[in-house]
């Protein structure tokens, strides 16, 4: 396991290391490829963390896992089949993360994050129906079926997006974090981004004012590896995200994010230094999708041995395998609930196709502060 250990003096918090089980040389800066396999040690150090949980929270977070996998599963169906239009990011391969970080905070946190959505609006509370029937473009779904695959939004929920615009969600998640804050709450703000956004100036400016303004905002780069089909190796000087908060002086880590239990540990922590220092933290997460950048993405800068090599690490593989050899669930729950969530994904995808469009004088609303009519200039 690699430290990623920032003096204490410097971050004027307590020490961090990297959570999670990683070979050396999938660790090592450049290597654009991550964690290689290592499927018994990832799962000897999950089990380790299984004992401060209790068997409710572990039994939900392997159903939202599971969940989050089918619902993408029967999006690309659709997507395939022609039901579903624009952009379509799918998030196979990655459900450690967000459901790791998102069972780690409280209802009135705030979640902020990137295209790839999905799954982070349903580990918000979102109903699966909600979310399906913005894909379909509805007037049922969670932004009236005028947002699609990546506006996903719930202002009741406080998930604030779902956002188009690379890194365009991180100085606004650092913005939300200064509400909380100036209204004296201790709720927390949970930013989402892929490591292509490091890239952009606005995740310094933001890192640079949630550290000089003691922010409670957790900054999670869901780095897997590729930035559209671009290699991290080949798109940033120094691949090393996790150390780039010691340009300011924020505390960090370096987290597994096939292992569900790491990434969760690591955003408890980040949550009560946010909660009771309103200080910043910036988590690496190191993750693989499955699948394309998107539905329309061949692929092709990939091997089919690459992406084999890191399904071996499948998160809910790992899981299951965990909950299992620990008895927490016999084979017979694990069937019964792999039926529930096929039932609620189907339910999900009726309820998109039975849903009505939306009515063209949409076209007119939510477009400025004060509505407009058609024929207005």
């Amino acid at each position: 396991m690699r430290k990623q250990t920032p003096e204490p003096s410097r971050l004027g918090a307590e020490d961090t290391s990297a959570t999670g089980v990683l070979d050396e040389e999938s660790t090592e800066a450049g290597n654009s490829e991550g964690p290689r396999p290592e499927p018994h040690a990832a799962k000897e150090a999950q089990k380790s963390r299984l004992a401060d949980i209790d068997r409710d929270t572990l039994i939900n977070i392997y159903h939202q896992m599971l969940l989050a996998r089918r619902f993408e599963e029967k999006s690309a169906e659709a997507y395939s089949a022609g039901k579903i239009g624009g952009f379509c990011h799918l998030y196979i391969g990655q459900e450690a993360v967000a459901i790791g970080a998102i069972s780690a905070i409280r209802k009135d946190d705030y979640v902020l994050t990137s295209y790839r959505d999905h799954a982070h609006a349903i580990a918000k509370g979102m109903s699966p129906e909600s979310v399906m029937a913005e894909l379909y473009g509805k007037a049922t779904g969670c932004s009236r079926g005028k947002g699609g695959s990546m506006h996903m939004f719930d202002k009741e929920l406080n998930f604030l997006g779902g956002h188009a615009i690379v890194g365009g969600q991180i100085p606004l998640a650092t913005g939300v974090a200064f509400a909380t804050k100036y209204k004296e709450t201790d709720q927390v703000t949970l930013c989402f981004f892929g490591e292509a956004a490091v890239n952009q100036g606005a995740f310094h400016e933001s890192l640079n004012m949630a550290q000089l303004w003691k922010l409670p905002c957790i900054y999670i780069c869901e780095n897997n590896q590729y930035g559209m089909g671009t290699s991290l190796k080949r798109a940033m000087s120094s691949q090393d995200i996790s150390q780039k908060a010691s340009a300011y002086e924020i505390a960090s880590e370096f987290v597994d994010g096939m292992d569900v239990l790491a990434v969760r540990e690591a955003t408890l922590r980040a949550v009560e230094r946010a909660r009771k220092e309103y200080l910043p933290t910036l988590l690496e997460v190191r993750t693989y999708r499955f699948m394309g950048h998107s539905m329309s993405d061949p692929g092709n800068y990939r091997t089919r041995a690459e992406i084999e090599r890191h399904q071996e690490r499948d998160p809910i593989k790992l899981f299951s395998a965990t909950l299992n050899e620990e008895a927490v669930l016999t084979d017979s729950e694990f069937q019964r609930i792999d039926a529930e969530v096929k039932e609620q994904v189907e339910k999900a995808v009726l309820f998109a196709e039975q849903s009505p469009l939306p009515d063209p004088k949409e076209l007119f609303t939510d477009v400025y502060a004060n509505p407009i009519e058609p024929g207005e200039h």
